[in-house]
């Protein structure tokens, strides 16, 4: 991570609650996946599908072993995904139970 003044901390939190908001603005699905489009790399991208996909697995209850084989993520991901689930912001445990998968 960059290293940053007190003044850009305060703008980048600044920046971060837009980049939240303009998330919460989008209409549905397909105007999210345009504006991550334009927003990431395709391989930001990538990684964020696999966490997602792994969170989805990790919620029917599959071993690591089976997930790693199914996705192709390290065992090292998963795990992390996982820890996240169980100690994170929550936001894992939101998402999840807005798609009905927890």
């Amino acid at each position: 991570m960059k290293q940053h003044s007190n003044t850009q901390k305060q703008d980048i939190r600044a920046a971060a609650g837009s980049l939240y908001q303009a998330f919460f603005d989008m209409a549905n699905p397909a105007q999210v996946r345009r504006f991550l489009l334009d927003l990431c790399t395709p391989a930001e991208i990538e990684a964020m599908v696999d966490r997602w996909w792994v969170a989805l697995l990790l919620s029917e209850n599959r071993s690591y072993r089976e997930i790693s084989e199914i996705t192709g993520v390290s065992v090292t991901t998963i795990g992390r995904v996982a820890r996240f689930i169980d100690m994170g912001e929550g936001g894992y445990r939101i998402a999840l139970e807005r798609v009905g998968a927890s």
